[in-house]
């Protein structure tokens, strides 16, 4: 599926430069304030070759202990988890309030066939996942495939249902052009994702406000013509509060305030996460 979109790099530079002059113009309790919201917005994530029960029980537990108190408790959105700590998260964060993501579909490089990569969203979500963050795979997509890339995250979404938010990374840092970026934030839009997410992290090339930027006006665009509203997700290298404010404010000016929540905002974290809760507490 190929569209219109060309990108504007001087579009994209005043955007940021507004953006950032919002920042540069916060009190230092407006700054706060933002931060809390931006804190309810992000999914705490151990992706670690390394992870265990125990370091996944220690993880979540931590998670659910680091809450706002200003007027009401509030969490981070979600945990993010490898397909065999589902289970595992679910019962430590149960009555939380805090949602159990899982990475899946192959993760990180997407090079699983289609089958198998179904039947790993299957496999989460009667684990009881309540997202997944999917990834597609950027070589069928880079030569030209995107009918397997579109057939791969519908086969996710049927499995998904109404059980679990679908999540589908593309790893910007691996399409090469803003033009990909746009098209391939469109396709798995238009095959029924429900976010659209940056980046693996796995990658030297995470998140960047320009790939943000692009994927920001493809949802957009898909919410004009489609008329419902999905999600965007940056993830991959975000590690302090400030960066971390640039991508919601930048969801804020493109996609407007009303729908700058937790609910279709996202940002995926690890370091950021107890750097901001110590910063808010």
């Amino acid at each position: 599926m190929e569209n219109d979109f060309v990108f504007d790099p001087c579009a994209f530079k005043g955007c940021i430069a507004e953006v950032e002059a919002t920042i540069g113009k916060l009190s230092d309790s407006e700054r706060k304030a933002k931060l809390s919201e931006v804190f309810t917005c992000i999914d705490n994530t151990t992706l670690n070759g390394s992870d265990s029960q125990l370091s996944v029980e220690t993880f979540c537990r931590a998670t659910r202990e680091m809450y706002l108190t200003d007027g009401k408790q509030s969490h981070v959105a979600s945990v993010c988890v490898y397909p065999r700590f589902v289970g595992v998260a679910k019962k430590e964060l149960e009555n939380s309030g805090i949602k159990v993501a899982s990475v899946a579909g192959g993760f990180p490089a997407g090079q699983t066939p289609q089958r198998i990569k179904t039947e790993e969203v299957k496999y989460v979500v009667e684990e009881g996942a309540d997202e997944v963050d999917f990834v597609i795979n950027r070589g069928d997509f880079l030569t030209g495939n995107t009918t397997a890339v579109f057939d791969e995250v519908a086969a996710a979404k049927e499995v998904c249902g109404n059980s679990a938010l679908l999540k589908v990374i593309i790893e910007t840092g691996e399409l090469q052009t803003p033009e990909n970026v746009y098209n391939a934030s469109r396709l798995v839009l238009d095959a029924g994702a429900d976010f659209v997410k940056t980046s693996t992290g796995k990658i030297p090339v995470g998140a960047t406000p320009e790939a943000a930027y692009v994927m920001l006006l493809a949802v957009r665009d898909y919410i004009k013509i489609s008329k419902k509203t999905v999600g965007f997700k940056a993830a991959g290298g975000i590690s302090n509060p400030s960066d971390a404010l640039i991508y919601y404010l930048l969801h804020k000016k493109i996609l407007g305030k009303e729908i700058t929540n937790n609910q279709n905002f996202r940002i995926g974290a690890s370091r950021l996460t107890s750097q901001l809760f110590k910063f808010l507490s």
